[in-house]
């Protein structure tokens, strides 16, 4: 089960991942209105045992550390951008690292760029592109660390070879397809992965 709330000012995509049968779940950039989000989970009768923040930047972390304090689960974090959540992280997401949610995987993709420790998300049929992607655009390169160089080289080399098929989930905006931003992307039609 799949439930995302645009929440804060930005209206930043919070996105809450369960598993039906176990009832285990994750939360993904839990960037404001913690309550709601709490409200959520408890709705879903879910066990969150991982926050998982795809980046540093206050609209994605801005309320990692109550949420942590409501369910008890492990903060999660690329180490290069953990000076934005405040806090020491439990957990690690570096490139490769695999998080088991009921009977699937989660697989973290480092996709620098947009801040040095961006990464992406990539569960069966989709992936949680933080703001790397968006549909019909990319994120921001011009903070301090951001290079557009890498993030356009990052979906290119980790992000479309997963197949066109499948979802991406931004954080912010609608969800897409990779096959619709190969195509339309402005940044990325006239590319190629070779």
């Amino acid at each position: 089960m799949l439930r995302k709330l645009a929440v804060g000012p930005y209206q930043s995509n919070c996105y809450i991942l369960g598993h039906e049968d176990t009832h285990a779940g994750v939360v993904i950039d839990p960037g404001d209105e913690v309550l709601r989000i709490a409200r959520e989970i408890s709705r879903l009768n879910l066990t969150i045992q991982h926050i998982l923040i795809t980046h540093g930047h206050i609209d994605h972390v801005g309320g990692a550390a109550e949420l942590k304090s409501i369910t008890g689960a492990p903060v999660w974090i690329h180490p290069l951008d953990e000076p934005g959540l405040g806090f020491k992280a439990e957990g690690r997401l570096t490139e490769g690292v695999i998080l088991t949610l009921g009977r699937f995987n989660l697989k973290v993709l480092h996709t620098p760029g947009h801040s040095p420790g961006g990464v992406c998300l990539y569960a069966p049929g989709a992936v949680f592109t933080g703001d790397t992607l968006f549909a019909g655009s990319v994120g921001r390169t011009d903070f301090p660390g951001g290079s557009h160089r890498q993030l356009i080289q990052g979906v290119l080399q980790k992000i479309f070879p997963l197949g066109d098929d499948i979802r991406v989930y931004p954080g912010h905006g609608p969800r897409t397809t990779i096959g619709r931003e190969r195509l339309h992307n402005p940044f990325f039609r006239h590319q190629s992965t070779g």
